[in-house]
């Protein structure tokens, strides 16, 4: 490589590194707790343990769930419902109004097997801040909306720069030294260089990938909205002329969720979005499904059943870059291979931390050493 071809690169290098490495360095610090969010949210649950009745007890009648639902709040509107399938809930949510902000939503826990209410928790509104709560708000948009999302984003494309840049110059400036090599005999500069380089090198595949899926999941708004204005409204065409759906006059849920699995046998239903909803449509009650491999498993099919009629009307093929945005998900977080995939995440975002403080440290000290010359030459100057 030419010397005007590694400045230009170091010159990359160093300057998305240095813009992105504190919004990089609150991201790894906020992220690796979020890595264990599903331990952590049962270590500090206060919740009473299910009730324990045999493995094959069929689910509940969802329509009893969404009546108890609505009499308990009969002025509010339902919004959708969370079918777990790693513990036996149903997790129904209403609003005042489906087009009011999210944190007027508030959720009712009901044991998926009896239909018995166990929990009804206050809009998140009304609840104090959660410590897991706050590292979530802070990972994914700096408590911005929106635009936190977008300039998150961006600091991903610079760092996901730097990483390439970093993999680039490695070659250049290492050629002469073996590799993973660290002189520990000569300035401590020269040390966290080699072990600066050394870290970066050997994370640079999973910092890739962590950087990539982090940069696509704070898309997942525009690319929802993408969908909703070309596929969606395309599909909704053919309803332009017809009145919405009242409320007190919708088909059955339970039918619907019936509907689905006989069309989709192998799926597993894990969500029903309730017409209005503004994730779903009109018209239909949109229900989310997923596959039972480990691919499949973060691969989500929207079905869509007439909410008049309770007849099935189409199963959604989602485009590609959603489907980019669902396997992105489990990949940027390492929860799809239980508790050791989640630990070797944690392990390599730590790694990541000192590549990023090293980093620093380093500009810091060369900057101090050119200041330092220069200071010395001029005193020199002055003497002669």
């Amino acid at each position: 490589m030419s010397a005007l071809n590694i400045k230009r690169w170091f010159w990359i290098h160093r300057w998305t590194s240095l813009i992105c490495t504190l919004f990089l360095l609150l991201l790894c610090l906020t992220g690796l707790p979020l890595i264990f969010h599903e331990e952590i949210e049962q270590l500090l649950s206060t919740d009473a343990p299910y009730q324990v009745l045999p493995e094959n007890t069929p689910m509940a009648n969802l329509d009893q769930m969404l009546n108890a639902a609505q009499r308990r709040y009969p002025k509010e509107t339902l919004s959708f419902a969370f079918i777990d399938d790693d513990e036996p809930q149903v997790v129904i949510y209403m609003m005042p109004d489906l087009k009011g902000k999210p944190d007027t939503r508030h959720a009712m826990q009901f044991d998926a097997r009896t239909g018995k209410l166990l929990k009804d928790e206050p809009p998140a509104s009304r609840q104090p801040q959660t410590f897991l709560g706050l590292m979530f708000s802070l990972h994914t948009d700096l408590f911005a909306g929106l635009p936190g999302e977008l300039f998150l984003c961006l600091m991903g494309l610079l760092f996901v720069f730097s990483i390439i840049s970093g993999i680039v110059l490695y070659g250049t400036f290492m050629k002469k030294l073996d590799f993973g090599t660290v002189r520990k005999g000569r300035s401590a500069r020269l040390k966290w260089l080699d072990l600066h380089n050394l870290i970066g090198i050997a994370t640079a595949v999973w910092l890739l990938v962590v950087g990539v899926t982090g940069v696509i999941n704070e898309l997942s708004k525009p690319l929802f909205g993408l969908w909703q204005m070309t596929d969606v409204k395309k599909m909704l065409m053919q309803y332009q002329n017809r009145p919405l759906p009242e409320p007190g006059h919708l088909s059955s849920v339970q039918a619907a969720y019936n509907t689905t699995k006989k069309a989709l046998p192998g799926m597993t239903i894990t969500s029903v979005i309730y017409p209005g909803n503004v994730f779903g449509t009109p018209y239909h009650f949109l229900l989310y499904t997923k596959g039972s491999s480990a691919l499949t498993s973060r691969l989500f099919t929207p079905v869509l059943i007439d909410a008049w009629t309770g007849k099935l009307d189409a199963i959604v093929n989602m485009p590609g870059y959603l489907k980019s945005l669902e396997i992105s998900r489990p990949l940027h977080f390492g929860d799809y291979g239980g508790l050791p995939l989640k630990i070797i995440w944690a392990v390599f975002d730590l790694l990541a931390v000192v590549v990023l403080i090293s980093g620093i440290y380093l500009w810091i000290v060369r900057r101090k050493f050119y200041a330092d010359y220069f200071l010395n030459l001029s005193k020199e100057e002055t003497n002669e």
